[in-house]
């Protein structure tokens, strides 16, 4: 038993989280692989990114984000991120989304020593899926990811009846998959995390 579980009224903290990149941290990425790698002039990170980032990065919670694009690609979009936030190096070819490869290996890059307390943060089913794989607890984004298809500032630009009808399908489509949570965008992380912390503590597994 640790020392932190050996306090009265411990709450279990979070291991560390895994980020997709392309459609959850940077906006470009839910529509990349349609552009035929043509980066856009600005890349920005999705709403709540930074500060979910910098959030994490002070309560020392180990993060790495994961993306399936070229090298080339994902560092043009990463450039938008703080420099601490590595990516996982595990190559998309040898074990393609949804194998939990990719996920372990990300953990293991960490030096992560269990799975306990591990959550995956995406907007892409298949990165999803290959958390649950992976036996990781997940978080679909609605607005920000492939399933919607759009940058933050066409998301903005639509209807709010618009916003709710392709938040509703996309958010339907991610708990089908079998997430534990679903929010709209980063902005919403801490929150989200908060609830899974007490989960845990009632005892809910992934």
């Amino acid at each position: 038993m640790s020392h932190a579980e050996t306090l009265p009224f411990a709450e279990p903290g979070l291991t560390a989280v895994l980020f997709g990149l392309s459609g959850c941290l940077v906006d470009f990425g839910a529509r990349a692989q349609q552009q035929s790698g043509v980066l856009p002039e600005h890349v920005e990170a999705t709403p709540g990114a930074l500060d979910s980032l910098h959030s994490l990065q002070r309560q020392q919670i180990p993060c790495a984000w994961l993306d399936e694009l070229p090298p080339a690609l994902t560092q043009a979009l990463a450039a938008a991120l703080p420099a601490w936030i590595k990516p996982a190096q595990h190559s998309a070819t040898l074990n393609p989304w949804p194998s939990p490869n990719a996920c372990w290996q990300a953990l293991m890059e960490l030096n992560v020593a269990s799975l306990d307390g591990c959550v995956l943060v995406s907007g892409e089913p298949r990165l999803l899926q290959a958390g649950l794989n992976a036996g990781l607890w997940t978080i679909g984004l609605a607005s920000c990811g492939s399933l919607c298809g759009l940058a933050p500032s066409e998301w903005q630009a639509l209807t709010q009846k618009e916003r709710e009808q392709r938040r509703g399908k996309a958010t339907v489509q991610l708990f089908s998959l079998g997430v534990h949570s679903v929010i709209d965008h980063l902005g919403e992380l801490d929150t989200c995390l908060a609830d899974i912390r007490l989960r845990r503590l009632k005892g809910e597994k992934p």
